[in-house]
């Protein structure tokens, strides 16, 4: 029946409006039953004029006279129906037709918007372009994302921008926004635009310039994020962790020293010559935003990961009531480990390894489920190297092995097969539930 069904409806596409899921049928009931009350008034006003002998004979030929009633009933009536089907679908063609894109029937993106919109509450937790990718991936299946992003970032264009105007690096933000919008959209090549030259604008991109101007203009970044957002019309919404300006602070460790050197900020942690031994937040007392918790607490699920271990992933984790909010969210709970290893921060890191460095920062299991990549072939980037499975995972942990990469990049992740385990993740949780 249902296949009989979607046939039909590839037939006839005017049918798709009638599908049970776009809560449209409810309205054109409400709209079809006034018509029919309005009709009815009327017919009682004309009964009563008619049969009081006030209409001109000349009418009768106009309100049909000559022809028997049964016939009337339904001439009437199927010219009623076929000018309120007509009318409906053109109405709906001129009213919608600013939102209709890429030649898509406007039935099949109402369809797609319900759907998006009763998909589960996902949270993702980190920065850089591995969240970026996830996030392009998610989208497809929910409009509730919340991307919490790490404001420690202070390097390239972000960092001038914070040393410069006082604001949050708005890097990792603008990306996280333009995975969110529209992939074929000119506003969102113009918003990942880098300019090549120029005095004062080389480097920049148009994205932070445009997120910066829009601080100015609006008072706080956060209203930024927000106005930002919906600019290009994302499928969820872009939070920081904190809207505290904060430094991230490592203390690495050569292998012939006998002390640990530390080193202040986040771009320079990679670069610096030692393996990390902890990072932490100067101040380490910082309040977390708001929305963070609240979605966080609010969630479905809760994954942190992709994205650089020490510099991306744990300074969300480092905001104490972060890693409060997700120990005590009853979300799934996943990480997503890296599928090659990161110079100057993860040489030579197993699974194991990424795990317990995330515990040791976080103070306890956070992450429950860890997903890793199964799929070691192809030629990595010099310096790289695959994250070995290695080592079991201690029993906190269940591991989920897939191959969850890109055939032409194997370093980094492929946001549909990522998001498609994910989601398959987040489906098992609540049938169990």
């Amino acid at each position: 029946m249902q296949q009989f069904v979607r046939q039909l409806v590839r037939k006839y596409p005017l049918l798709g409006w009638l599908r049970l899921d776009l809560g449209v049928k409810r309205w054109v009931l409400v709209l079809l039953a006034g018509i029919v009350a309005l009709g009815v008034g009327l017919a009682f006003a004309l009964v009563e004029i008619y049969r009081g002998g006030a209409m001109p004979p000349a009418l009768d030929f106009v309100t049909l006279q000559f022809l028997p009633r049964w016939f009337r009933a339904v001439l009437l009536g199927g010219f009623g129906l076929g000018a309120i089907a007509v009318s409906l679908r053109q109405l709906t063609g001129t009213l919608l037709s600013p939102f209709a894109g890429g030649g898509r029937p406007i039935v099949q993106m109402v369809a797609e918007h319900r759907r998006k919109q009763r998909g589960p509450r996902v949270v993702v937790i980190g920065g850089g372009t591995g969240m970026a990718m996830l996030l392009g991936g998610l989208k497809h299946h929910t409009s509730n994302i919340t991307a919490i992003v790490t404001v420690a970032d202070d390097g390239g264009s972000s960092g001038r921008l914070r040393r410069s105007l006082g604001v949050l690096p708005p890097g990792d933000f603008r990306n996280c926004i333009a995975a969110l919008a529209d992939d074929e959209a000119l506003i969102t090549q113009l918003f990942q635009y880098r300019f090549g030259a120029g005095d004062g604008l080389e480097g920049h991109s148009f994205g932070n310039l445009f997120i910066t101007a829009m601080a100015e203009v609006t008072g706080s970044f956060e209203k930024a994020l927000l106005e930002s957002s919906r600019v290009l019309t994302i499928q969820g919404r872009v939070v920081p962790s904190t809207l505290y300006d904060v430094t991230l602070v490592a203390d690495l460790r050569a292998a012939d020293a006998a002390a640990a050197t530390r080193v202040a900020g986040e771009s320079a942690i990679p670069v610096a010559a030692g393996a990390i031994e902890r990072v932490f937040l100067q101040p380490d007392d910082v309040a977390a935003f708001p929305d963070a918790l609240q979605a966080i607490l609010a969630a479905d699920l809760i994954v942190a990961g992709p994205g650089s271990l020490y510099t991306s992933i744990i300074p969300n984790l480092l905001v104490r009531d972060i890693a409060a909010a997700v120990a005590a969210s009853r979300a799934t709970k996943v990480y997503v480990c890296n599928a090659a290893t990161q110079p100057g921060e993860t040489e030579g890191y197993s699974v194991l390894d990424h795990v317990q460095a995330l515990e040791a920062h976080a103070g306890q299991v956070l992450f429950p489920i860890v997903i890793a990549n199964d799929r070691q072939l192809g030629k990595l980037l010099p310096g790289l190297q695959w994250v070995a499975l290695g080592r079991p995972v201690n029993g906190a942990h269940r591991v989920i092995a897939a191959d969850v990469v890109a055939a032409d990049k194997p370093w980094r992740h492929d946001s549909v097969k990522l998001a498609n385990v994910l989601m398959k993740l987040i489906d098992d949780h609540l049938v169990s539930r």
